[in-house]
C-alpha cells in the first residue's frame, strides 16, 4: 500500500497571501477613529470657538469650528444626507472586507472606514441632535483653506492610495493587471516549473 504523496513546495508567504485582509484594514480604522475621537475631545475641551491658537503664525492654527455640512465645510445644509451616505460607505466597506486580498487596498479601505465612522460619530452623537449631530473640525492651514479634521484626512488619503493603486493597475485580490494569481499544486502534481509570480500590494 503506497503513502500518499505530499503537496508540493509552495512559494513562502503564499499561502498567507490569498487571505482576507480583514485584520489589517480594522487595524487602521480603529486607529484612525480611535485619534481622530481622541482629538476632538481634547480640541473641545480646551478651544473656544472663534479663538484659534497659532502653531505656526496664520500657517498653520487649531481653530474649533462646529461643521454641519461634509468635509471641508461643503454642503452644510445636507447634515442628514450626509450622514446616510456615512452610513452606506461603512456599511460598503464591511461587506467589501472579506473579499479583499491585497494589503495596501486594505490600508485604504481601513482609512476610509475610520474616517467615514469618525465623522458618522459625530452625526449621531453630537448636538443639535441624531443624524443632524456637527462635525468637530478643528485643523486650519491657512486663511484659505477650509478647516478640517484628522477623519478627513484619513478620508483624502484613502482616496488618492484608491487613485494610485488603480492606475498601476493593483487589484483587491491582490494581484496586478497581467498577472494571475498563483495556483497551489494538486497533491499530485509536482513543483511546477515556470510559477506565476504573485505581486501583492
Amino acid at each position: 500500500m503506497s503513502e500518499p504523496e505530499t503537496p508540493g513546495p509552495q512559494t513562502p508567504g503564499q499561502g498567507q497571501a490569498r487571505r482576507p485582509k480583514v485584520a489589517v484594514l480594522a487595524g487602521v480604522a480603529a486607529l484612525v477613529l480611535a485619534l481622530d475621537a481622541t482629538s476632538k475631545a481634547l480640541v473641545v475641551a480646551n478651544l473656544t470657538p472663534g479663538e484659534p491658537v497659532h502653531v505656526i503664525g496664520n500657517i498653520l492654527e487649531w481653530n474649533l469650528l462646529r461643521n454641519p455640512g461634509a468635509a471641508f465645510s461643503v454642503g452644510t445644509s445636507y447634515t442628514v444626507i450626509f450622514t446616510l451616505l456615512a452610513i452606506g460607505v461603512v456599511g460598503y466597506v464591511v461587506r467589501t472586507a472579506r473579499r479583499l486580498r491585497s494589503t495596501s487596498y486594505a490600508i485604504a479601505f481601513g482609512l476610509l472606514l475610520g474616517g467615514a465612522s469618525g465623522n458618522l460619530a459625530d452625526r449621531l452623537l453630537r448636538a443639535p441632535g441624531v443624524l443632524r449631530g456637527n462635525v468637530v473640525d478643528w485643523i486650519e492651514v491657512t486663511r484659505y483653506y477650509p478647516v478640517f479634521n484628522l477623519a478627513d484626512s484619513a478620508i483624502c488619503c484613502a482616496g488618492v492610495l484608491f487613485v494610485v493603486l488603480v492606475m498601476l493597475g493593483y487589484r483587491t485580490d491582490g494581484t496586478r493587471a497581467g498577472r494571475s494569481a498563483p495556483v497551489r499544486p494538486a497533491p499530485s502534481e509536482e513543483a511546477n516549473d515556470g510559477e506565476t509570480v504573485d505581486v501583492e500590494r
